[in-house]
């Protein structure tokens, strides 16, 4: 199984497919089984990377706090290993604050940027969120951990489906390689620190942001304030989706972002 030493930390990583390269960012909890159902559909137009940020899955556990901005530098020095001159690269959630962090460091290695339910920043309020969810995480089972990320993530009508609801928990549950309850506090401070609003309208670039409409943990108002800071940003809202929309709405997510690359790739041609 692949790893890099990368900024201090090991990450482990898969490539898949063949083309130009798409680096893929998730989000807080999340692992490599996250793309699960955009690996397939992705890749057979991108050579398509998707890693495991540290403090989950199989990459290696931080010794202490960091900031979105150490993220961001791992993701860099992954793509440094890869060789990556040039690359699109997309963020979903944490994973796009991460990738806003690494445009901003290093804006000419950047081809595109597509930013998935996700926010420039939060502020104040923000902080005080991270600060009270860490502390009820440390108190929880890992079962109650993933019953709260799955209420948060996903959608009214998903969870009419009783057989759906149970397959997804259990599947969760089952992987092998869990996140310990202080991972999630570190990466989740980091995000909850997040802010680069100000800097935002620096980026020159093409982007697209993806929100979603019945969104509860990144409510969609914040897809729609971080592309108006940003010059030129193309935003598409998937309606009635929840933040998990790569999950329950899996065919028009994955349209979302390959119709943006595709035209980009029409457009240089």
């Amino acid at each position: 199984m692949p790893h890099a030493d990368c900024n201090g930390q090991r990450l482990y990583y898969e490539v898949h497919g063949e083309g130009e390269p798409l680096l893929c960012i998730h989000g807080l909890s999340v692992d490599t089984l996250g793309w699960a159902l955009q690996v397939p559909a992705w890749s057979q137009q991108h050579r398509t990377i998707v890693f495991d940020n540290r403090d989950v899955g199989q990459s290696s556990r931080a010794d202490g706090e960091y900031e979105i901005a150490d993220m961001a530098a791992d993701a860099l020095a992954l793509a440094d290993t890869l060789e990556l001159e040039r690359f699109h690269l997309l963020g979903l959630s944490m994973g796009g604050t991460i990738a806003q962090e690494l445009t901003l460091a290093a804006p000419e290695r950047v081809q595109s940027l597509t930013l998935c339910v996700t926010f420039g920043g939060g502020g104040a309020w923000g902080r005080a969120q991270g600060t009270s969810w860490s502390k009820r995480v440390l108190s929880m089972s890992r079962e109650e951990r993933v019953e709260d990320l799955m209420l948060l993530c996903f959608s009214e009508a998903f969870y009419e489906n009783a057989e759906q609801v149970a397959f997804l928990r259990q599947a969760l549950l089952a992987n092998p390689h869990p996140q310990e309850p202080e991972a999630f506090g570190r990466q989740l401070l980091a995000t909850s620190r997040h802010e680069a609003r100000d800097r935002l309208g620096a980026l020159s670039l093409p982007v697209h942001v993806i929100g979603a409409e019945h969104d509860l943990l990144v409510p969609v108002w914040k897809s729609r304030e971080l592309a108006e800071l940003i010059p030129g940003a193309r935003l598409t809202v998937l309606e009635a989706a929840a933040h998990g929309a790569n999950l329950e709405r899996a065919v028009d997510f994955n349209a979302a972002v390959t119709d943006f690359l595709a035209a980009l790739d029409a457009a240089v041609r």
